[in-house]
Order: C-alpha cells, then structure tokens, then sequence
C-alpha cells in the first residue's frame, strides 16, 4: 500500500499536475545529480521519480537504476530518498500540530470573509 495522504486528502490525487513540479530534497538531488552525469531529460526524470519515491517509495530496480542514470551508487540513491522522507515527516508533524491548523482555518475563514485574494492568484494581480 503506498504512503502518502489518505483519498480524503486533499493532497492526495494519483494525477496530481502539482507534482511535475513539487520541490522537494530528493527532486534537487536528483536534478542536479542527474544533469551532473550529463542527462538531457534531468528536468523530466526528477519529475518522474520524486513523487514515487514519497508516495509509493523506491524498489532495488529504481535505486539501481537511479543510480546508473546518476552515476552514484545505490547507496548515494538510497541516502537522498531517506533524507526526502524524513523532511516529509517534520513537514507533515508541523501541519498536523493544532495550533497551525486552527491559525490556518482562521485565515481562510477571514479570507473568505473579506472577499480577498490570494495574492499569489491570477486575479489579485491584475
């Protein structure tokens, strides 16, 4: 059974666009490792292995593979994927803590309160 969010998650969708583009400490280790080596699809495969490595993990197969396409050893692939999940768990512990998540419903409730945008969003900048 992969790791991750549960179905009720929001952050759970097996087609999540999100994740082409999620930066994670695997996803730079591997980017950098892989163009390192000299891959012209560096950008494409970090896109392609960092969310399994969170979701479904790395099997002997991808570690070795990984490895290769990196030109490091298994073990090199093995500490990066390590280093990825520890970073997921203090990530998740901090948005599970009760204080962020009534801060974060407080703000959401202002924010629909006030009819204000986010000002990342499109329309807050135009």
């Amino acid at each position: 059974m992969p790791i991750g969010p549960g179905f009720d998650d929001p952050e759970y969708d097996n087609y999540d666009p999100a994740w082409r583009h999620q930066d994670t400490p695997f996803r730079r280790w591997l980017h950098e490792r892989l163009t390192a080596a000299g891959s012209d699809c560096s950008a494409d495969i970090a896109a392609s292995y960092a969310p399994a490595n969170r979701y479904h993990g790395l099997n002997a197969i991808d570690l070795d593979d990984l490895a290769t396409l990196t030109d490091t050893t298994g073990a090199a692939v093995q500490a990066a994927h390590k280093a990825d999940l520890d970073e997921w768990a203090r990530e998740q512990q901090l948005r599970d803590h009760p204080d962020l998540a009534v801060l974060d419903a407080d703000l959401d409730r202002i924010r629909h309160r006030s009819g204000a945008r986010h000002p990342a969003s499109r329309r807050w900048r135009e």
